[in-house]
């Protein structure tokens, strides 16, 4: 449930910008209600109208195409599909410079949200709140919200500005923090809003809540600690462990728990409620099922990103269940479809659909033009394909004698060359995790499904990455297999003692596969990527699992600063460009 319009939020952040509230904006903007901060920010009712908008930013990262391509893509899992060049700078690292077009986007939008938070913090002490808990609520929200946000630029775009102060007026000068200076304010602000946050708001679920604190504590312990060596980094892995496994410890006091079947997490009848008490959610971003309340008439599009073509095939025609593909991004590597046992691991068939079943009313008979196409063997021109039966495979595996299936087939020698590079791209595995089926036609392109910006299962990794960091191989594989038990498959045959693991199996490479199969798709592999691949060793892992990225370099790590805040920049010189820019 929104708990306030997204659109009325952006009507109250523009009031902010009128009041000066954004370091640069080139928009003329209009206050239409002539509304002030000082005479709508001086009392409970009027301050949470900030707290609200500081909310709406993460609309543009989570939810939209953006925010994907921001934290899932120049990674060894994706790759564009038809191998287009569509957001080339991030997908191939091809052109990625100041001038790029996505990163450009994102870091105006996080900083116009940094400064709502700020706004909020700096002014909270005049906002005549009487209840002290109700106030530290507030604060705690907006804490939350900057550590949020600020986590995001740090892994993006490293030691930029800090800004804790609210931006009145143009800034012409900056001057960089480095980024442990950044993980002290995001650990302070999280461990605030951890101590304040209250564990349920009720029907207002996407705010954020004590779990959500805690969770991302965690989070930002594990990704401070690839910034030191020696008994400093120790000390945030064991920091780090310590906090997932508290949130883990006291998941039913914190309301949330892990679901019992994987592929339940997907299914549309369940997405309101992953973030609701109870649900396995610890942090989400809303989406109104009126569309007219959400953020931008767009809603949400992530259901777009990874899916696969099929209408116009034998037997095939646009639906709802089976997804709106006019704007269709990524595909998969045959690196991660092949991270997946399909035999035991429930988690590939919840997150792909290999099986097509024909949704056309009318019978489709094979033509012998057809049959040509499709490289099928002149015997099943004549053959038809009723509504229900196998209309298309498209499969990780390889199909032996497939131009006899009376149904269209790709198999992975169809899609991949022997090599993992990709052969056209055309055709390849859907991924279905985020269909929304709630649309009201086949060709609405908005969608209201609520995005998952961090779950339970989170936790487990991070603390078994953080065990493994710190040598205690056995306690990894324990909490790893929790999550591997989960998504064994147990019928016909059982196989969740066959998905354990033991302490050998535990390295970083195999925890970064396990966060791979576990979360594939969920706005969060670049950043594991670079995190774990940090000593000179970025680029060649990407390579190797992703040949058909050539130009990723170790200072990719990195996304350039935007050019348009340099040139803002006094003392861009003394500022300075990311390395290798």
């Amino acid at each position: 449930m929104n708990f306030t319009s997204p659109k009325l939020l952006g009507r109250v952040a523009l009031m902010a910008g009128a009041l000066g509230l954004a370091a640069c904006n080139d928009l003329d903007e209009y206050n239409p209600s002539n509304a002030t901060a000082e005479s709508v920010w001086t009392t409970p009712e009027g301050f949470v109208t900030v707290v609200n908008a500081a909310y709406s930013e993460q609309r543009t990262w989570y939810g939209h195409e953006d925010g994907i391509m921001m934290s899932e893509v120049g990674t060894d899992l994706w790759f564009n599909r038809d191998k287009n060049t569509y957001a080339m700078q991030l997908t191939q690292y091809q052109g990625l410079n100041s001038g790029a077009g996505n990163p450009n986007r994102i870091w105006a939008q996080l900083w116009k949200a940094i400064n709502l938070c700020n706004a909020g913090i700096n002014r909270i002490n005049q906002a005549g709140f009487t209840n002290a808990n109700t106030r530290n609520q507030r604060e705690g929200e907006l804490r939350f919200l900057r550590a949020f946000y600020y986590w995001h630029i740090v892994e993006t775009w490293g030691g930029v500005m800090l800004r804790t102060e609210e931006t009145q007026a143009p800034i012409t000068t900056a001057v960089r923090s480095s980024v442990p200076e950044f993980y002290n304010l995001i650990i302070n602000d999280l461990q605030f809003a951890a101590n304040n946050l209250p564990v349920s708001w009720g029907n207002e679920y996407s705010r954020a809540t004590k779990k959500a604190a805690m969770g991302f504590l965690a989070r930002a312990y594990l990704s401070r600690a690839y910034y030191s060596s020696g008994s400093e980094a120790q000390q945030y892995f064991t920091l780090a462990r310590n906090a997932a496994n508290e949130v883990i410890r006291n998941k039913a006091t914190l309301l949330t728990d892990l679901r019992a079947n994987y592929a339940d997490l997907w299914a549309q009848a369940n997405n309101k409620t992953l973030g609701r008490d109870g649900g396995e959610g610890l942090y989400v971003v809303s989406f109104s099922t009126n569309p007219g309340l959400n953020y931008s008439d767009n809603g949400t599009r992530l259901f777009h990103v990874f899916q696969a073509p099929y209408n116009g095939k034998p037997g095939l025609e646009s639906s709802v269940a089976y997804g709106y593909e006019s704007s269709r991004r990524l595909m998969p590597t045959r690196t991660l479809l092949d991270l997946y046992d399909q035999t035991r691991d429930n988690r590939y068939d919840g997150s792909f659909q290999e099986v097509w079943l024909a949704n056309r009313t009318t019978p489709y008979t094979w033509t012998a033009a057809d049959a040509n196409t499709y490289q099928k063997d002149p015997s099943i021109v004549g053959r038809q394909i009723r509504q229900g039966d196998t209309a298309m495979v498209v499969t990780k595996r390889a199909i032996p004698n497939k131009r006899l299936k009376p149904y269209v087939v790709y198999d992975r020698d169809d899609v991949y060359n022997a090599n993992g590079t990709i052969k056209t791209g055309l055709n390849y595995v859907n991924l279905k995790k985020f269909w929304d089926t709630s649309r009201s036609a086949a060709n609405v392109q908005n969608g209201t499904n609520d995005i998952v910006v961090m779950r339970l299962a989170e936790m487990y990794l991070i603390a078994a990455e953080a065990e493994n960091q710190l040598g205690n191989n056995a306690a990894a594989a324990d909490l790893v297999n929790v999550l591997r038990v989960r998504a064994a498959k147990k019928t016909p045959v059982d196989y969740s003692q066959a998905m354990r693991v033991t302490a050998a199996d535990i390295t970083p490479d195999f925890i970064l596969d396990e966060r791979a199969r576990e979360f594939a798709g969920e706005y969060i592999r670049w950043f594991d990527v670079k995190r774990m691949k940090n000593n000179q060793n970025f680029a060649s892992y990407i390579k190797a699992r992703n040949p058909d990225i050539t130009q990723v370099q170790e200072f990719h790590r990195l996304r350039p600063i935007r050019q348009e805040e340099l040139n803002a920049l006094q003392n861009a010189g003394e500022f300075g460009q990311n390395p290798g820019y």
